[in-house]
Parts: structure tokens; C-alpha cells; sequence
């Protein structure tokens, strides 16, 4: 059941004034429109730029920016979302994946799209935005279906696939048929196309993470570029196997990030995720092309032009976190298209955007063996000269870096001073101390850029993990099935003893029966939630079985199944979860800054400058320092000189002197926003909206998007 409100029931021309009066026309979003004085792509415009050239909102008039309005949804919980504005509707998606249409100027529902009963427990950065002549579609995801929608109502357009949805997986190998697919980011769009990024399962048995296009107006299946690449095509002799595409244990190599375009000259660039399974490579052997790697390819066939490996045969899951960001650089008097990723590592590549030439020298540095049976790290990683790393590395860290607001210090010392410290120390049986950590220094917020001045502003976490491997269970043909099922996929994560992590994001499943039913924790498994991946290919009886499980009503008999078998004989050691580093007092065990900003001129590699972003309350009413703390979501930048930011653990919306790093405004949030904003323009007047979902680091539940203008 699709809920709409009364507002589709306006006839059709009323609707129509509605829309446009008093708005300026944009008459095709990819050929007319004013360039960074809109936002109606992801992050700001097709090169992910997070730029905008409006102006009324200054460095002088910041003490009138006020709440213009606010949106409160109907459900709870954690929103990605960068919203999207065309034609004075803003588009976002609430906690249960609801895509919803707001009137741009005063927030009022325009239309809602969503399952009235169904709640859907992903997570969404948002929705992408097509339009031709009086054609104007959104197009959004759930589950494995991506959906067409008419802008104007929110109805599905029955001509696209199979009333109104495709399956993505369509486009994929026959391995993805039954697993776990969805899309976490919203669709590049060049010209009748949608390309879309998949998110897949980390572990053993993930399908191939085909990069997947599809026509926007039929639905149909375009083109597809297989980052695994089958035996007679370029790339297939970097996985020891040439037949490795049809492995039944290797896959993933998929774009979840998202991707940048550059319309002019028709090439998209694609981001790649790491190799599955994740932390054990010996079943991939090989450099494993094209994971880890930024691809970039012909937007209108799929043609592959070139690529740079940013970590060989991954085995730390350092993919890139964020989609590249286009923009011109100056080199010996020239100015250059360039595109820039910046990575988990707290690095900055930067490329000739047409030819893939590096801009700065990048280096193979030699790094070390692994010490697991079977693994083979690859010998050398490369690292780029310039700019330098925007996150500490783990080889700088020293005795004195341990948090001085530790009091349990001496223990924290002693984990320092056994821990693997060096950069790309592989993953083993004894503790890898991982800076930056598992969801790196950028994370999927991303960077913003000044395209025409070529300097690149990116926030960064510093939260340490700890990395460690265990041998595969060999018991586990010996356990109840539910057990045996919940050691296959949840242990990792929710700990042996279901205590989970909860300061790591997982939470302890202990009494779960008392706080939800089975219904709903059945859908969580399957669909997968904020972190975790869905998990949707586990057999029914054994589905039955994890749920009686973790309801406390496992019937002790033993079962063997064939999964756990062949799993643990092919990948021998296995990943013991994603630990941070904490002191006792659940902050990072390391000295501050835990979150921080920074802005860089690629032109030169050198940076600007560089601040602690964010509080950490209890540590600030002591009268400490500015900590800075973890943080999601990215910044938007303006010409005027404006760096707009939430993203950060303690709950603000901060303005910043783009020029300096100094802070101007900040505000409170409701709940804390783990998203970017969006920037933009209704009747000649400048607003900016974030929304505010909490929920993400153990902060509090919002439902809203709020959005600031200046007051008259």
C-alpha cells in the first residue's frame, strides 16, 4: 500500500501552478541549468562538488540565519540523506526508507512514497532527479528494486520495468539472483541513463559487483562493466584464478559509494569497494583488479579508459569511502580537469581527469608479509606524495599519544606497546593497532571542492581499531543450528556471548525477545541496517532456527549445514570484529583531536588549514580543549566564502570561514545530523537543509529536516 496525500487528487493544472510559480524554470537538468546555483544531483551537481554560487547568506548577516521551517517525518531513526531540490520540491528519505516530497519553501508534505506498513530497516543518502521536457522522475531504491516515480506525485510511472521498478540484480550475475543487493546511494545520472552503486555483502559468497546502467525512461539494462572481470577480459589473471567471476566464495570489487560525472565529456568515475571476503585474501591471490580502485568509464557504453589501484589486494577494507569530486587545478600555468578521491587511509590522489595521469607523484613503498597460512599481501601499496595524509597514521603514533584522559592508562599502554603499529601491518592472529579505523579518516559524507579554485575541504575521524583474526570455528558442524547459523553470519559483529559492541555501533541482541518481535528482527536480517548487510540468501529452516536462537528457544539438536562447511574449509581464519580502541570512559584511546576539517590546495598539495571539529561534552565542562569528535556526512561550500557542516557526534550545525577554519555560527540540532546539507533557492530566497537523525554513535533518535534562512 504506497500512501500519498490529498495533495495528488489537485487537478493536474492547479498542480502545475503550484509547482512553478515563482520559480525560476530549469528547462533540462543537464544542459541549461545555472551551474552550482541549484541542487538537484547528489551532493550539489554531477562532479559531487558540494558548491554552491548563491549568495545571500554572508559572513555579515549570520546572526539572522534562523530556522526557516521543519519537517518532522512519522518515523525514527538514522538519515543519510543529502536532500535534492528541482522545480521548488525538495526530495529526501526518511528513517524507513519513505521517499517524501516537500515544498521547498515551506516544508510542508507534498506527497509521501513508502509502505504503510512495511518499515524498511536500510538506510538512504538519497534520491537521484531526471527530467526532459515535461518527463520528470525521481528515482529512489528499496531493497534490491530501484523505482521510477513521477516527481509531481509521487506515483510510480507504470512504462518503467515492471510497473513502476527493476530489479537491479537483473543486470548481474546469476550469483546475485537470491543475495543480498540493495543501493545505500543515490544513482549517477548522464543524460537517458542512471548508473547505479550496490551495495553486497563483505563475506564469503557475495555476488560480483557489476557497475550496472540503466535506461531511465524503460528500465532497461543498458550497459554493464564487471569490476570482476571474467576469464577473457582484461584484469581476470590479478585473482589467481582467471575463472574467479564464477567463484562460488569470492565476489563484491562493487561501487557503494557512489560515482562523479563529468557531463561534458561523457566519463564517469567509479569508485570501486573492496574484494570479498574481506580481511582473508587467500582464496583471491593477485592484485585483484578492479577493486580499491577509481575506474573511469565511457558514460555512454560502459568502455573502460582507465583506472588507479589504491590499495592492492585489500585485506583491511580500505575501499574509497566517497564519490570522487571533479574540479580544475592549475599546474605550471596550465589549468587542468582534475578528479580527486580521498580515502579511508587519509589520503588524496589527484588525476589528469581525461588521461588518469597522476598530478602528484605517487610512490610504491614496500609494506609488510603476511604471517596467516594461505594469505599473500601484496608486496608494495602506493602512496602519494602529495597532499600529505589529513589523518594520523598509525607508525606516528608514540607512547605519548596514548589519551592523557585515559584513567586506565597503563592498560591502554600496554595493548600500544603489543600492537602491530606499522602502516599496512596485514591482519593476523596478534592485534593490528588500524589509524585511521575500519570506516577510515573520509568517510561517505565526502569532500566538498571550489571547482574553479581547486581547493578541497574534507572532514576527518581519528578513531582507533583494533584488527584481529581468529581461526574459522571447526566446532561449528557440531552446534544447534540456530547457533550454528548465528556463528556463520552475526558473530563477528554481535560477539559470541550476543553482547555485541555497543560503542562500535552493534548492539547486544541479550534478551531481544523482550524488545522486539520476531517479524521485525526476521526483516532486519534480511534487508540488513545501517552497518550490517542484509542477509537474505540464509534458508528458511535456518532462518527458524537463528530466530529461535536469539529468542531464547533454540531445540538443542544438531544439524550440519552444507554453508558452514564448505565456508570455514575455504576461508581458514576469520575476521573478529570491528573493535575501536577505547579508554574506560568510551573515548578514544588515543590523544585528541578524534574529529577534524581541513582544507587543501590541490593546486599546490599543501594545505590551508586544519582544525579539531567537534565537542566532546563531558571533556569540554572540564574545561579541556577542543577534542573534536567522530563524524558523518560532508560539508557544502559557497563562493562567498561559507563552509556549512553538521556531520559530528555532539549534535551541531557549524558555519565556518571557508578562507581561515575559523568557526562563525553554530546551533544545536534536535538530533545529531549525520548527513550533508543541501543548498539552494526558492521565490530569491537562500535556504539550506540538513537532516537531523541521530540514532548513528549511540546519539539520540530524530525524525526532522530543518531548513535555515536568513530572517527578513
Amino acid at each position: 500500500m504506497f500512501l500519498k496525500t490529498n495533495f495528488v487528487r489537485i487537478p493536474l493544472l492547479l498542480l502545475f501552478l503550484f509547482v512553478f510559480t515563482g520559480c525560476e524554470r530549469e528547462n533540462n537538468i543537464n544542459s541549461t541549468r545555472s551551474p552550482y546555483r541549484t541542487w538537484s544531483s547528489y551532493l550539489g551537481d554531477p562532479g559531487r562538488s558540494h558548491y554552491s554560487t548563491l549568495s545571500q547568506i554572508t559572513p555579515e548577516n549570520l546572526s539572522k540565519l534562523q530556522i526557516a521551517w521543519s519537517y518532522k517525518a512519522a518515523d525514527w531513526g538514522q538519515m543519510q540523506m543529502n536532500p535534492i531540490i528541482a522545480d521548488s520540491l525538495l526530495f529526501g528519505v526518511t528513517a524507513a526508507m519513505r521517499v517524501v516530497a516537500l515544498n521547498a519553501a515551506t516544508g510542508k508534505e507534498v506527497w509521501q512514497f513508502g509502505d504503510s506498513v512495511k518499515v524498511w530497516h536500510s538506510t538512504s543518502r538519497g534520491v537521484s532527479y531526471w527530467e526532459k521536457e515535461n518527463d520528470r522522475r525521481v528515482l529512489c531504491t528499496r531493497g534490491p528494486d530501484l523505482y521510477a516515480l513521477d516527481a509531481l506525485t509521487g506515483e510510480p510511472i507504470p512504462t518503467f520495468g515492471n510497473n513502476g521498478k527493476v530489479d537491479m540484480r537483473s543486470g548481474m550475475a546469476d550469483s546475485a539472483k537470491n543475495n543480498f543487493v540493495i543501493s545505500n546511494t543515490p544513482g549517477a545520472i548522464y543524460k537517458d541513463l542512471i548508473v547505479m552503486p550496490l551495495r553486497l555483502s563483505e563475506g564469503p559468497s557475495a555476488p560480483p559487483g557489476d557497475i550496472i546502467a540503466f535506461n531511465v525512461i524503460t528500465g532497461a539494462v543498458a550497459w554493464v562493466f564487471h569490476t570482476i572481470p571474467a576469464a577473457d577480459e582484461p584484469g581476470a589473471d590479478t585473482w589467481g584464478d582467471s575463472n574467479v567471476r564464477n567463484s562460488d566464495i569470492v565476489g563484491a570489487a562493487n561501487n557503494w559509494a557512489g560515482m562523479a560525472v563529468d557531463e561534458k565529456e561523457g566519463i564517469i568515475y567509479v569508485p570501486t569497494g573492496s574484494a570479498a571476503p574481506d580481511f582473508y585474501g587467500g582464496v583471491r591471490k593477485g592484485s585483484n583488479l578492479y577493486s580499491n580502485s577509481l575506474v573511469a568509464l565511457d558514460a555512454h557504453n560502459g568502455k573502460y579508459l582507465w583506472h588507479f589501484q589504491f590499495t592492492h589486494h585489500d585485506i583491511w577494507d580500505r575501499d574509497p569511502p566517497a564519490p570522487p569530486n571533479l574540479l580544475t587545478v592549475e599546474k605550471d600555468g596550465k589549468k587542468i580537469p582534475a578528479v580527486a578521491q580521498v580515502t579511508k587511509q587519509g589520503y588524496v590522489y589527484l588525476f589528469d581527469r581525461k588521461t588518469g595521469t597522476p598530478l602528484f607523484d605517487i610512490e610504491e613503498v614496500p609494506v609488510p608479509n603476511s604471517t596467516l597460512a594461505g594469505e599473500e599481501a601484496w608486496p608494495t601499496q602506493p602512496f602519494p606524495v602529495k597532499p600529505a595524509p589529513f589523518a594520523r597514521q598509525s607508525s606516528d603514533l608514540t607512547e605519548n599519544d596514548v589519551s592523557p584522559y585515559a584513567e586506565n592508562r597503563a592498560e591502554l599502554l600496554a595493548y600500544f606497546r603489543k600492537a602491530d603499529k606499522r602502516i599496512y601491518a596485514p591482519p593476523g592472529l596478534e592485534p593490528v593497532l588500524l589509524l585511521p579505523g575500519y570506516d577510515g579518516a573520509a568517510e561517505w559524507g565526502g569532500a566538498a571542492a571550489d571547482p574553479e579554485e581547486g581547493i578541497l575541504y574534507v572532514n576527518s575521524n581519528e578513531m582507533p581499531r583494533n584488527l584481529l583474526m581468529g581461526k574459522a570455528d571447526s566446532t561449528v558442524s557440531r552446534l544447534p543450528m540456530g547457533e550454528g547459523v548465528y556463528n556463520n553470519y552475526c558473530v563477528t559483529c554481535h560477539q559470541k556471548n550476543r553482547q555485541g559492541m555497543e560503542a562500535s555501533g552493534f548492539p547486544s541482541l541479550i534478551d531481544l525477545q523482550l524488545r522486539k518481535e520476531k517479524k521485525e528482527v526476521s526483516e532486519i536480517i534480511t534487508q540488513g541496517k545501517g552497518m550490517m548487510t542484509g542477509f537474505p540468501q540464509i534458508p528458511k529452516e535456518e532462518m527458524e532456527a537463528l530466530l529461535r536462537f536469539l529468542f531464547d528457544e533454540e531445540v538443542k539438536h544438531t544439524v550440519t549445514t552444507t554453508s558452514e562447511k564448505s565456508t570455514a574449509e575455504k576461508v581458514p581464519f576469520v575476521h573478529k570484529g570491528y573493535n575501536k580502541w577505547l579508554d574506560n570512559n568510551g573515548h578514544p584511546a588515543i590523544s585528541p583531536p578524534w574529529g577534524t576539517l581541513h582544507a587543501i590546495n590541490l593546486n599546490t598539495g599543501e594545505y590551508i588549514w586544519s582544525i579539531p571539529f567537534g565537542e566532546t561534552p563531558e571533556l569540554k565542562e572540564k574545561g579541556f580543549p577542543t577534542t573534536g569528535t567522530e563524524n558523518y556526512g560532508g560539508p557544502v561550500v559557497t563562493s562567498n566564502g561559507l563552509l556549512f557542516i553538521g556531520a559530528t557526534k555532539d549534535g551541531y550545525f557549524r558555519i565556518f570561514d571557508k578562507h581561515t577554519g575559523t568557526l562563525l555560527w553554530e546551533y544545536e540540532l534536535p538530533a545529531p545530523a549525520f548527513a550533508t546539507p543541501a543548498m539552494y533557492e526558492v521565490n530569491g530566497k537562500q535556504f539550506i537543509a540538513i537532516a537531523c537523525g541521530g540514532e548513528k554513535l549511540g546519539t539520540k533518535k530524530g525524525n526532522q529536516i530543518i531548513a535555515f534562512a536568513i530572517a527578513e
